[in-house]
């Protein structure tokens, strides 16, 4: 059972969501919180695997309550920001503080429970288009450091992998295009994450682009 917690200082958006998920079978809405200060507390009581994370709230705003959440030993979720699509680089900056990926908060219920699964299993929010521009678009603002070694020790067709896991591609796309099967595709990908240090695809897609491994473009719809 995924276990989720909400947090929104609108209570009927709160509402729509819990509606949604509570009719899943595998998932189910543990708590819920209107500010961040709240979210803090709830993750620590009732343990979700998941936190949908607004922004934009009183008290503790989501982008502090993130940090704080995915910094905590004490605490294992994943958390993906709850946003609209006219985001700025605070969105960025959730990515690279550990959050998961994006979820629009107008979303279509079964993109909604889609997105909970996903990032449950350990994967990123990064497949629609949109979310991929805005990755790219902020990750070129950023200033570039030199490539950690991590980078150093991946094969040149684990650089090939990364490359398309920072366009956002899946392992079953990464495995049609690089004509391997889609275990191998995967294979891959944890072995990059091992390597780097990465918790999970949206932290590689940061440091991707971050170290310069990977060039931050445009990607068309």
């Amino acid at each position: 059972m995924i276990r989720v917690l909400l947090v929104d200082d609108q209570r009927l958006v709160r509402a729509g969501f819990r509606s949604i998920l509570d009719g899943e079978d595998d998932i189910t809405v543990v708590a819920e919180a209107a500010d961040g200060r709240e979210a803090l507390q709830a993750a620590h009581e009732h343990r979700p695997d998941v936190v949908l994370m607004d922004i934009r709230m009183p008290v503790l705003d989501g982008l502090a309550a993130t940090r704080h959440l995915l910094e905590d030993p004490a605490v294992h979720c994943k958390v993906v920001i709850l946003t609209t699509f006219d985001l700025d680089e605070d969105v960025y900056g959730a990515l690279r503080a550990g959050a998961s990926g994006f979820l629009v908060k107008d979303t279509e219920p079964e993109e909604l429970i889609h997105a909970v699964r996903v990032v449950a299993r350990g994967d990123a929010l990064l497949a629609p288009s949109i979310t991929r521009r805005l990755i790219s678009e902020f990750a070129s603002r950023g200033t570039r450091p030199s490539p950690p070694p991590a980078l150093d020790r991946l094969t040149d067709r684990e650089r090939e992998v990364l490359s398309l896991v920072a366009a956002g591609l899946s392992n079953d796309e990464i495995a049609r295009e690089l004509t391997l099967s889609p275990a191998t595709a995967k294979t891959h990908v944890s072995r990059i994450m091992t390597k780097t240090g990465a918790r999970d695809r949206a932290q590689l897609v940061v440091l991707a682009y971050e170290s310069g491994a990977v060039t931050p473009r445009w990607v068309n719809p």
